[in-house]
């Protein structure tokens, strides 16, 4: 008979981390103030999607966990009363990165990290140049306000960790995202494509009985290489449409 207020944000980033930082933490704390109080955000919220390209000076996007990110999230966490999933690109070594969300309890405690286990590599998703294959398993965490597990993206297609995080006592999935549109193929694929991303996650939802949230980015990005030239003419388009399903499968809210 509980109910939880689920916030999650969907947002434009640009090339500048501390901007993106900073306009994610006032989409957090405006989501808290309109009645959220698990609160996820988009899939690597800090810089654009730059696994469009496979280029080394993307590592220095990476930051340590606890880090900046989590620092000011967790104070927001505190400050609010929430719980925050925030997915970052961690760098946990030198030479060891990995694309990891963080969870963060409503005391502002930071409670554990998801490193993203199943890593694309397609044509201007090429994660497995950054990004080594996550080592944690598939958790939960029992937040203070629910027991919530968390995966990311490209986990989404595959109903194995769906199975596995709501078997060991999720009541809610969170998939935050970066999925979108080859511009060259929208009117042919993309009703399709958004259409089967949107489909397995429901399916993921009526296979477990739980609630599935999924944050998606939004913008049309297009990433420079070193020599200032764009790496792909028409970038992507992601499409946002974040969402929430229910138990039963069916879209309780779409953005």
């Amino acid at each position: 008979s509980r109910v939880v207020n689920i916030g999650f944000t969907q947002m434009k980033c640009v090339e500048d981390v501390a901007t993106n930082r900073k306009h994610q933490a006032a989409l957090l704390e405006k989501a808290a103030k309109q009645g959220g109080q698990i609160l996820c955000t988009q899939e690597m919220f800090t810089s654009q999607y730059f696994c469009q390209v496979e280029d080394h000076r993307f590592f220095k996007l990476a930051e340590t966990i606890p880090g900046p990110s989590t620092d000011l999230f967790c104070k927001i966490a505190k400050k609010y009363g929430v719980v925050i999933v925030a997915s970052l690109f961690e760098k946990r070594a030198s030479g060891l990165y990995h694309n990891t969300a963080a969870v963060i309890d409503t005391d502002g405690s930071l409670m554990g990290l998801y490193r993203k286990m199943h890593i694309p590599d397609d044509p201007l998703y090429y994660e497995k140049f950054y990004f080594t294959p996550g080592d944690l398993g598939f958790r939960t965490w029992n937040t203070k306000l629910a027991k919530i597990g968390v995966l990311i993206c490209w986990d989404q297609w595959y109903p194995e960790g769906a199975r596995l995080t709501a078997l060991s006592g999720a009541e809610i999935l969170f998939y935050p995202t970066a999925i979108g549109w080859h511009p060259q193929e929208k009117a042919e694929y993309g009703a399709a494509q958004h259409d089967s991303w949107e489909l397995m996650q429901r399916s993921h939802a009526v296979a477990n009985g739980c609630y599935v949230c999924a944050p998606n980015r939004i913008g049309h990005e297009t990433i420079l290489g070193s020599d200032g030239k764009p790496v792909s003419k028409d970038g992507i388009q992601f499409w946002g449409q974040s969402f929430v399903a229910s138990p039963n499968g069916q879209v309780v809210h779409r953005a």
